[in-house]
C-alpha cells in the first residue's frame, strides 16, 4: 500500500467524530465530521485541537469534500483526513492528491485494485495539496 495512505475500512476511530457544530461547541472533542454543505473554514481557528477530520461523501458525484480537504491542507492541517461514505475506487487517487490520507467507503474495495490505481501514474500534471512535483516542472525545473 502506498506510504502516505492509510486504507482502512474496518478499524473504527478511537473517538467517534462529532458534527462540526458540536465540535465547535465542545472543548474536549478531537474528531470532527464534515457533512456536505459544512464550511470547513470554521475549523481553521481551532485546527490545533483537531486530530481527525472525517469528510462525508453522500454521493460519489458530490465534490465538495475535495475542497474541504484541500482547504485544510493549505491551511497547514497535518492530521488525518478521512473520506467516508460513497467513496469509489477510481476517486482515491484524486482524493489523495487533495489531502485525504485514509478512507472508509460504504462498499468494500479490493486492496489490490486500490494499490494498482494509486500507483499507476508515476507523474502528475498540476500542483495539488500533496507533495508531487508536476512533470512539466521536472522537465523545465
Amino acid at each position: 500500500m502506498a506510504d502516505a495512505l492509510r486504507f482502512r475500512t474496518d478499524t473504527p476511530a478511537d473517538e467517534p467524530a462529532v458534527s462540526l457544530d458540536s465540535f465547535l461547541d465542545q472543548d474536549d472533542s478531537a474528531s470532527v465530521r464534515i457533512e456536505a454543505g459544512d464550511d470547513v473554514r470554521r475549523l481553521l481557528p481551532v485546527l490545533d485541537r483537531v486530530r481527525l477530520v472525517e469528510v462525508d461523501f453522500p454521493r460519489f458525484r458530490d465534490g465538495r469534500g475535495y475542497s474541504s480537504a484541500r482547504i485544510l491542507r493549505e491551511s497547514g492541517y497535518t492530521g488525518e483526513i478521512k473520506a467516508t461514505g460513497d467513496v469509489l475506487v477510481d476517486e482515491l487517487l484524486f482524493m489523495r492528491r487533495c489531502g485525504f490520507d485514509s478512507f472508509a467507503p460504504d462498499a468494500p474495495l479490493d486492496p489490490d485494485t486500490v494499490e494498482r490505481l494509486l500507483t499507476i501514474y508515476p507523474h502528475v500534471y498540476q500542483h495539488a495539496a500533496d507533495d508531487a512535483v508536476p512533470v512539466w516542472k521536472l522537465r523545465h525545473g
